[in-house]
C-alpha cells in the first residue's frame, strides 16, 4: 500500500559511536589462522655440510621467535600473533622427535639424533603454530582457538661410516696409504 503522504529527502539523525565493550569482536577462527602466510622457520643442522657419521649424533635446531601478521577480517584490521610451540623432526630415516624445544647450535645438544646405518636423508621441520589476535585499535589479546602448522625439509644428506687408521706418514709422503686418494683396496689384500 504506497504512503498516506509524499517521501521527503534524507537527513542525518546520527553521526554514529564507538564500538562499546558489549559489543560482539568478530572471532578468527583456526581456519582463518592457517590460511595466513606463516614462514616456515628456517631448519638448521649441524655439523654443517652435505654429510653427517654414522652414530654420532646430529644437532638441530631452529628460530622460536614469534610471528606478527595483520589481515582483514568483516572490514576491520586484525594484528595475529603467532607463535612456534611444537617442533616435529622427520630425521628421513623412520624416526622422528617431537618437543616444545627449539633447539640451540652448538656446543648444546638439545635435540638430537644419531643415525644408525649409512645412506641418504633429509630432514622434516614441522612446526605448530598457535596464535593471538586483536581487532583494530582494541588492546585485548584474543587466542586463536586451533593451530596452524608450516613444514620445511632441507637439503638431502648422506649419512656415512668413517674409518680411522694409524699411518706412519701423511698422504702427501704416502699417496698410496689407506684413506689417501692413490689408495687401492686390491693392492691391501695382499
Amino acid at each position: 500500500m504506497p504512503p498516506s503522504e509524499t517521501w521527503s529527502d534524507w537527513v542525518m539523525q546520527d553521526y554514529g559511536s564507538c564500538v562499546g565493550a558489549d559489543a560482539p569482536v568478530p572471532v578468527l577462527t583456526a581456519e582463518d589462522f592457517r590460511r595466513l602466510p606463516l614462514p616456515a622457520p628456517a631448519l638448521h643442522v649441524q655439523p654443517d655440510g652435505d654429510w653427517v657419521l654414522v652414530n654420532i649424533e646430529t644437532i638441530v635446531y631452529t628460530d622460536p621467535t614469534p610471528v606478527t601478521l595483520t589481515t582483514e577480517l568483516l572490514g576491520q584490521a586484525v594484528t595475529v600473533e603467532a607463535t612456534p610451540t611444537r617442533f616435529t623432526y622427520d630425521w628421513g630415516d623412520g624416526h622422528s622427535t617431537t618437543t616444545t624445544d627449539p633447539g640451540r647450535p652448538y656446543p648444546a645438544f638439545d635435540v638430537v639424533h644419531a643415525y644408525e646405518r649409512p645412506g641418504t636423508v633429509a630432514i622434516t621441520l614441522t612446526t605448530q603454530w598457535s596464535g593471538r589476535y586483536r581487532v583494530g585499535g582494541d588492546p585485548q589479546w584474543r587466542d586463536v582457538t586451533g593451530t596452524a602448522q608450516t613444514s620445511v625439509t632441507g637439503p638431502t644428506i648422506d649419512v656415512e661410516e668413517r674409518t680411522s687408521r694409524l699411518v706412519s706418514g701423511t698422504c702427501l709422503q704416502q699417496p698410496d696409504a689407506p684413506g689417501c686418494e692413490g689408495f687401492d683396496p686390491r693392492s691391501a689384500r695382499r
